[in-house]
């Protein structure tokens, strides 16, 4: 893929899920414009490990996912609001420097093979979803990507993990998992910690 234009952020894309943004900082703004007179409208979205998304300075995870513009509209003050739709993974072979926004040398990182059952992909998705209407009930959240499973493993588990209560953290391990089963494997594990909070706080 070599090298490719970044946003990093304090929260995980996932393939297959809708991102809006507001791009207001002026680096990022150039970067939407650039991406807008390259042939593939398209940059790559990083999880901020520590620091802000605004001003640099920040430490940037080394998994990502590439983000694909369908909406751009311009706005006062030379800012955009921008739709991307999340489409394939990648890893960051190395970080170069800011001209003037976030760039990398990145390999795309398709999932490897996995034997997935559909009834194994059913009953993580129950609880998924179980889980994300209860944290909403809760006020935890106030929306949660829909869609319907596929069949493709890749594409569902991904899905799964974005419709799971969880932080940017745990979103980031479930990208990170090699193939389906061990992203289901991850899911599983860390629903388990989801479900013992929420039964905790409905005593």
């Amino acid at each position: 893929m070599a090298v490719m234009a970044m946003f990093p952020l304090g929260t995980v894309l996932l393939p297959g899920v809708v991102l809006p943004l507001h791009v207001f900082e002026p680096r990022y703004q150039q970067l939407v414009r650039d991406c807008l007179d390259a042939t593939e409208h398209e940059f790559g979205v990083v999880l901020i490990d520590r620091g802000s998304e605004v001003g640099g300075g920040d430490t940037r995870s080394d998994v990502g996912v590439v983000a694909t513009m369908l909406q751009v509209a311009a706005l006062q003050g030379g800012r955009f609001a921008v739709v991307t739709v999340g489409t394939r993974r990648f890893r960051v072979i190395s970080w170069l420097p800011d001209d003037p926004y976030p760039r990398a040398d990145v390999e795309e990182w398709p999932d490897g093979p996995a034997d997935v059952s559909t009834e194994r992909l059913e009953a993580t998705a129950g609880r998924a979803r179980r889980c994300a209407g209860l944290a909403v009930e809760m006020g935890d959240r106030s929306s949660v990507p829909e869609g319907e499973l596929t069949g493709e493993p890749s594409a569902d588990s991904f899905l799964l993990a974005a419709i799971s209560p969880f932080g940017p953290v745990d979103q980031y391990a479930a990208l990170c998992a090699p193939d389906p089963l061990a992203r289901l494997d991850v899911i599983d594990r860390l629903l388990d910690d989801v479900e013992a909070g929420l039964r905790f706080r409905l005593g």
